[in-house]
């Protein structure tokens, strides 16, 4: 098993707890992980990266080549689009479509729209919107993560697992929270997610 995932978003959007459940489940099931992050700067709507690397053997390098990617995660449209040409040809993309406009340029919501659809692998969902609807508005990256998870080659037990030891020092409360847009994450993205 192998796993190479880039995960991205804008500073604040909860991308690091993403591979914080990630990694704590990876190890969980016994995998080898490697993580190397690019925190952008977060006050100013900066980008922020993460490379994680799983495997069921010895892993040599924590960054991913271009073109090796099996995964991008991103909370962000533009954010997952920056990061195409790391992506393998038969990876994919699953990303929230909330934009977040952070720079003058920033492309018309269609036109990201657009340039996703033409993706062969990918899914494409309203995190904030499931968050809300599981009465979880502020977990919206945990119902990215459980769009994903089809995709991890992680048992969705271990992660949320992981989601319980991540969240466990915030109280109960919250732990359910993220669990509950995690599972509607999942739930959501099912028809999207078929190999």
């Amino acid at each position: 098993m192998k796993r190479d995932i880039i995960l991205s978003g804008v500073g604040g959007q909860g991308i690091l707890s993403i591979a914080a459940v990630i990694g704590r489940a990876a190890l969980e099931d016994g995998l080898h992980i490697k993580q190397a992050e690019v925190h952008g700067m977060s006050q100013r709507g900066g980008d922020v990266q993460s490379n994680l690397r799983i495997s069921s053997s010895a892993i040599r390098s924590d960054l991913i080549p271009r073109g090796a990617a099996d995964l991008i995660v991103s909370m962000e449209p533009m954010e997952a689009l920056r990061y195409l040409p790391w992506l393998a040809d038969d990876g994919w993309v699953i990303t929230g479509i909330t934009p977040l406009i952070n720079i003058p340029n920033y492309p018309e919501g269609e036109t990201l729209r657009r340039e996703l659809e033409k993706l062969p692998h990918a899914v494409v969902l309203d995190a904030d919107a499931v968050a809300k609807a599981a009465m979880a508005p502020r977990s919206a990256n945990m119902a990215l993560l459980g769009a994903a998870a089809p995709l991890l080659g992680i048992d969705a037990a271990k992660l949320e697992s992981g989601i319980r030891a991540i969240f466990a020092r915030k109280g109960g409360q919250v732990v359910e929270t993220n669990l509950a847009a995690f599972r509607a994450g999942y739930e959501a993205a099912q028809k999207q997610t078929k190999p």
